[in-house]
């Protein structure tokens, strides 16, 4: 901010304020290729400064919550607003032995995502604008289809989601390999032959088996999207499975990525680089690998959270498109004032409220307080 005479004035961080909710899964127990799980837990960082409040957040352990209590508050109260991204830089370093390259980055993006949010506030303008905004909407595809779910529910939810205008749609393969060519014909009748098909492995396949089946199964039923066939860590065999995928078929990974320095392997390995704000340190981490995929020519998808992510999808340089998940915008939709929803498949950001334009409602959430 200026002062009256051109001088910048500071703005300093008054108070951090950490939760965490604890949301049970709807009606049942979900699962992917290689988990299951009953419940998502967000945890919440609301940063007070200049009369404002910045929210930030990440899906993970509520232990990030006593993480950032214990390791990052006397980082960033008292620091100012405006110096956000020398803050970034402080709390990587402070964390080096705790580990960066895990739940110490959900920490510091959850932190990121307020300090950005809060800065936008006090300037009074859209996050995507104060970025720069590169696109007006960012396309998004439907994703679900869990493995738990029955053939006749998987075929509503993405046959749903493709009469609602949505040009992709994303199930989940690999815990059946038996069922999977069955399951994926169910989801390419229920879509239409219009509509991209996308499936994810979650880490469920070895690569001799991963490329059978997208040569196979995958291709017959016309995949254009293989997501992690194998171990996120296995990068050479993602890069063989990627090798020998049928023609039009992109190969995905990235989600997973905790330390920006990873995208370069990981990018090398896929046809299309996944990032995840909530995981990757925030906007700052995720607009470092916006930046890569772009020297590159690399593209790049977001993962999760569609709130979190949509003003910076919006300003990313090489964004192909944005993951609608069904967790997160159930949990996104419910807690937080503000929500968008999408309109012919894409969704655009409201740069008539500041920030990115979400409010975190306390009194929809209390019940849920972990």
């Amino acid at each position: 901010m200026m002062g009256p005479e051109g001088a910048k004035t500071s703005v300093f961080i008054e108070r951090l304020t950490v939760r965490s909710y604890t949301i049970p899964t709807d009606p049942s127990p979900e699962s992917d290729g290689t988990a299951v799980w009953s419940s998502t837990t967000l945890v919440l960082v609301e940063l007070n400064a200049g009369g404002q409040t910045g929210t930030g957040w990440t899906y993970a352990s509520r232990s990030v919550a006593q993480f950032i209590d214990e390791r990052l508050r006397d980082l960033v109260e008292r620091h100012d607003v405006f110096a956000n991204r020398a803050l970034w830089a402080i709390m990587n370093a402070a964390v080096r032995n705790d580990g960066r390259s895990g739940l110490a980055s959900y920490a510091i993006g959850a932190v990121d995502v307020a300090l950005w949010d809060l800065r936008a506030r006090l300037l009074d303008v859209a996050l995507c604008d104060m970025f720069g905004a590169a696109r007006d909407t960012v396309p998004i595809y439907g994703s679900g289809g869990f493995t738990s779910l029955s053939e006749g529910q998987l075929a509503e939810q993405l046959g749903g989601w493709a009469r609602d205008g949505m040009r992709a749609v994303k199930m989940k393969v690999g815990r059946d390999h038996l069922a999977d060519p069955r399951r994926v014909a169910v989801a390419r009748d229920a879509i239409g032959p219009d509509v991209q098909l996308f499936v994810d492995g979650n880490g469920g396949f070895d690569v001799t088996d991963a490329i059978a089946i997208a040569r196979g199964a995958f291709a017959e039923s016309g995949v254009t999207w293989f997501e992690q066939p194998v171990d996120h860590e296995n990068l050479a065999g993602t890069a063989r499975v990627r090798d020998h995928a049928p023609p039009g078929m992109a190969i995905a990974s990235g989600e997973y990525i905790t330390d920006t320095s990873r995208a370069a392997l990981v990018a090398a390995a896929v046809d299309v680089l996944q990032a995840d704000a909530t995981r990757c340190g925030g906007y700052t981490g995720f607009l470092a690998i916006d930046g890569y995929c772009d020297v590159m020519r690399k593209p790049l998808s977001t993962h999760c959270g569609p709130m979190l992510h949509l003003h910076a999808a919006a300003a990313a340089l090489r964004v192909r498109h944005m993951e609608w998940f069904h967790d997160h915008v159930r949990i996104e939709r419910m807690l937080f004032d503000g929500f968008i929803e999408p309109v012919d498949g894409a969704l655009r950001p409201d740069r008539s409220r500041p920030g990115h334009g979400l409010v975190f409602k306390h009194a929809d959430a209390a019940d849920f307080a972990s």
